[in-house]
């Protein structure tokens, strides 16, 4: 799932991270992007389906091969899946088998995202981090809808190696703090772990103002 600059870092021309990704996808095996990150089917049990028991729709930013969307598709709910990689995005289409009708597959840029008119029930982020856009990815969401979201910090760097970039990792509470005042967030669940590979995880709900309007 590729990742996108910080705003302090130059970012490099979004074909250069189009080939680099497709060239991993290309390489890997496809056993390797089907399994979903442990925290998706936690998260599901914990909080989506108590709230949505009869699914919703939902967007998988930077979803790649497809590892999450699909699995969410296979409890009944529809997705949007969007990645820069068009090698994943065939992998995703390609993998999706019976479940393929329930899922969108978009190739894009997600540097330059903007929410839309359309809105979510469910936002789904693993492994990417762009701050510039994390304020549209909230508008991506309905009221009353949930954010899913999971990467590396930058604690996880020296595990990392060479792949490590700063502008992708975040640093110790900034899961949080990019949780903008006045955004309308409710944090549900947060976990920063610095075991084997440090991550931050987060649940979070966008509330609804008196009147049913959107925040």
């Amino acid at each position: 799932m590729a990742p996108a600059s910080s705003g302090n870092i130059d970012q490099k021309p979004a074909n250069s991270d189009r080939d680099r990704w497709n060239k991993k996808y290309r390489e890997a095996s496809a056993a390797t992007w089907r399994v979903p990150d442990p925290f998706l089917p936690w998260a599901f049990s914990q909080y989506i389906l108590p709230m949505f028991p009869h699914g919703g729709s939902a967007v998988d930013f930077a979803g790649g091969a497809g590892r999450h969307g699909i699995w969410l598709a296979e409890q009944g709910w529809e997705v949007t899946l969007i990645d820069i990689s068009d090698a994943g995005v065939d992998l995703a289409r390609q993998s999706a088998g019976l479940v393929a009708t329930r899922v969108h597959f978009v190739v894009d840029d997600l540097t330059e995202f903007k929410a839309s008119q359309t809105r979510f029930d469910l936002a789904m982020v693993f492994f990417y981090l762009d701050r510039r856009i994390f304020s549209e990815i909230v508008k991506s969401l309905r009221p009353g809808g949930l954010l899913i979201y999971k990467t590396n910090r930058a604690t996880a760097a020296p595990q990392m190696g060479e792949s490590a970039n700063p502008a992708y990792l975040l640093e110790a509470g900034e899961l949080l703090q990019l949780l903008e005042p006045g955004a309308g967030m409710r944090v549900l669940h947060h976990r920063e772990d610095d075991s084997e590979k440090a991550t931050a995880q987060l649940v979070a709900q966008k509330e609804m103002e008196a009147g049913g309007e959107e925040c």
